[in-house]
């Protein structure tokens, strides 16, 4: 964000449009006041095997909530079921989790999934995970203890994207919660769409297309996304506050004072929610917990699930709550909790946490300076929100760049020799160096790329930095942690760290004429430490 900043730059204009029209390619067809669709086919089929029942549910304030409840066959109220509560996802209606409430149904849960506030035909406006989405998870329990066979002592909740960050943080104000399955969620807001005090410009512009678009976004929401967009640095703290109140890290003593059973899964590329902070707030977590991150983008790794297609991540999910929800020794809690899947192919690794995931760390030094122009794209990018990370996952394909081709104009570009060995990267990759710039802000993209014997690089990770108020021609040092993975560098290839000022799935902060200084200090190297895996 900058003092009294001009409207978004041409590239930045086009990556908001674009973001758009990938949302509506994934489903968010304009139909805010359309009546929810009909449940899929196989509701008929499940007819036969369970209980659907559509109703309304006063949430807090009085606001009514659409939900559909899903009682196993048989249920009579004569004994007390586990109950399991699924808030939806950001723009999407009640029938979202209808294929996994029946498998859940199916294992002798009642399940209760109800369209968050906003959104479709539940009433008032999006409050985006504030306090009134907290009151109403804890309403929508009430009436479920009151008009289903649920146990009061046996629940959890699940969602995924939105409905794993409103679940996550029901459970640090409602002891009820035993166990939460968090799927493509937040653990902190800022830190997802404002990391390296950049903002994602794509991330935030789908969330807001599509609320407008699907829900009816209130007059604070609407004004948070117009001073986040618009880059008016007067307001940074404001902003900042309202995403702090909106993540589950603020409240995470709450969490772990409840003793929440607590299972978290994103996907390396969620070019939403990044998977960093997820990372960092399990680490913090004391009570159960699982980590579990695969190749993908924003909630492509529950995609099928939510299409009653198998899953991993839903087999987890369910496991998860089947142990610390209805008690069964299943034996999930036996296994290594932090699960991984490189981005390059091989089946899962298990670790004993996040921080025993790397081995071991390599250092690659980045002594010779470099100088770029700011305010041109160097070719270098991050590629496109939800479209990326979902290449990426089903056909191996990231974004690609000829690394001898970028302008050293434009890029600064540093490469190792070519390893003799395959490099394991697991972790957080990070980036220490000396920045000098002309102007008192400016933006830094930095990419890690993988590059082969014939110079095509491909992206192995990525991170924005920004910075503000500094003094034009002095020093100063940057740390960036660049966004997690797990990556093979097969041996014979090299690895290129590029720096350059333009991307288009972030809004830049480089004044005209602007230029970026990278050096290494001999008091203070610059460096690239790399976590790897021997």
């Amino acid at each position: 964000m900058t003092h009294a900043r001009k409207p978004l730059r041409a590239t930045a204009a086009a990556a908001v449009s674009a973001t758009v029209l990938a949302g509506a390619a994934l489903g968010l067809a304009p139909a805010a006041q359309a009546a929810a669709p009909p449940p899929p086919p196989q509701a008929a089929a499940q007819s036969a095997a369970s209980s659907v029942r559509f109703v309304d549910i006063p949430g807090d304030g009085g606001v009514t909530l659409a939900a559909n409840v899903v009682t196993p066959r048989g249920a009579d109220g004569s004994q007390r079921l586990p109950l399991v509560v699924l808030p939806t996802s950001w723009a999407l209606p009640q029938a979202e989790y209808l294929a996994q409430a029946q498998k859940l149904a199916d294992s002798g849960y009642v399940v209760l999934s109800y369209n968050v506030r906003g959104f479709w035909q539940s009433g008032g406006e999006i409050e985006t995970a504030g306090p009134p989405d907290v009151a109403d998870a804890s309403k929508v329990i009430d009436w479920a203890l009151a008009n289903t066979p649920a146990d009061p002592g046996r629940i959890g909740m699940a969602g995924v994207s939105y409905g794993a960050g409103i679940s996550l943080l029901a459970s640090g104000f409602d002891k009820r919660i035993k166990a939460v399955a968090a799927l493509s969620g937040w653990a902190d807001l800022v830190g997802s769409i404002y990391s390296g005090r950049t903002q994602h410009a794509q991330a935030a512009a789908l969330l807001s297309g599509s609320g407008e678009l699907l829900g009816r976004p209130s007059a604070e929401l609407r004004q948070i996304f117009q001073d986040f967009l618009g880059s008016d640095l007067t307001k940074e703290q404001e902003i900042v506050e309202w995403g702090q109140k909106r993540s589950a890290a603020t409240y995470l003593d709450r969490i772990n004072a409840n003793g929440t059973a607590v299972m978290l899964a994103n996907a390396w590329g969620d070019s939403i929610f990044p998977p960093n902070t997820y990372a960092d707030f399990y680490e913090k977590l004391t009570g159960p917990k699982r980590l579990e991150f695969r190749p993908g983008d924003h909630a492509t790794g529950e995609l099928t699930g939510l299409l009653g297609l198998p899953n991993d991540t839903w087999d987890d999910a369910r496991r998860w709550l089947d142990r610390y929800v209805k008690g069964e020794r299943n034996g999930i809690d036996q296994e290594r909790p932090v699960q991984l899947k490189s981005r390059t192919g091989g089946g899962y690794e298990g670790y004993p946490s996040w921080s025993a995931v790397p081995s071991g760390e390599r250092r690659i030094d980045l002594g010779e300076t470099r100088q770029i122009a700011a305010n041109a794209d160097s070719g270098a990018n991050a590629g496109t929100v939800l479209l990326t990370g979902a290449l990426d996952q089903f056909l191996k394909i990231p974004p690609l760049v000829s690394v001898p081709l970028l302008s050293r104009e434009r890029a600064a570009v540093w490469q190792t020799g070519r390893y003799d060995a395959a490099q394991r990267i697991r972790g957080t990759v990070s980036l220490h160096t000396t920045v000098t710039s002309d102007k008192s802000s400016g933006t830094a993209v930095a990419y890690l790329y993988d590059v082969d014997a014939l110079g095509v690089g491909k992206l192995i990770t990525n991170a924005p930095v920004t910075f503000h108020d500094r003094t034009p021609g002095t020093p100063f040092a940057v740390d960036l942690d660049l966004f997690s993975t797990a990556y093979d560098v097969p041996a014979g290839h090299r690895l290129a760290l590029v720096v350059d000022t333009v991307d288009p799935l972030y809004i830049e902060h480089n004044p005209d004429g602007a230029h970026l200084t990278f050096s290494s200090p001999k008091t203070d190297p610059s460096y690239l430490s790399l976590p790897v895996r021997d």
